[in-house]
């Protein structure tokens, strides 16, 4: 399965209730399998979850911590990308050559790697004494 197929399959079971925005993301681990994620809104807005949070969270339940390959995809007009959480997210279980691919559901398409996604982010290199 292409991991952009996953993130648009996943998307159809977000939970989106209040903002009608659905979001779906999928990561290939290091040993190739493919982790998906959905939103998940809760009524107290601050409470909801991330697809790209959902998908990380599956990939680390199955046993793996390294991302090769991002997709996210979206109804929107242009290429949705990450929030900066999600970034930071991203950031820790990713290289910063890693390419996340965004897309519309029209298939409106922009890939930036981790790095350009977030340059300058915090990492273990910031705790060391």
């Amino acid at each position: 399965m292409r991991l952009l197929d996953a993130a648009l399959s996943v998307r159809e079971n977000a939970h989106a209730p209040y903002s009608g925005f659905k979001v779906g993301a999928a990561v290939r681990g290091a040993a190739g399998g493919i982790f998906s994620g959905c939103n998940v809104e809760n009524i107290s807005y601050p409470e909801g979850t991330c697809a790209e949070a959902g998908a990380i969270a599956a990939m680390c339940a199955a046993g793996e911590y390294r991302i090769v390959e991002v997709a996210i995809v979206a109804d929107s007009p242009v290429p949705v990308s990450p929030c900066g959480g999600c970034r930071q997210r991203l950031a820790e279980f990713a290289a910063p050559d890693v390419p996340v691919t965004m897309s519309t559901l029209g298939a409106e398409q922009k890939t930036m790697s981790v790095g350009e996604l977030l340059p300058g982010a915090f990492g273990p290199d910031h705790l060391e004494a």
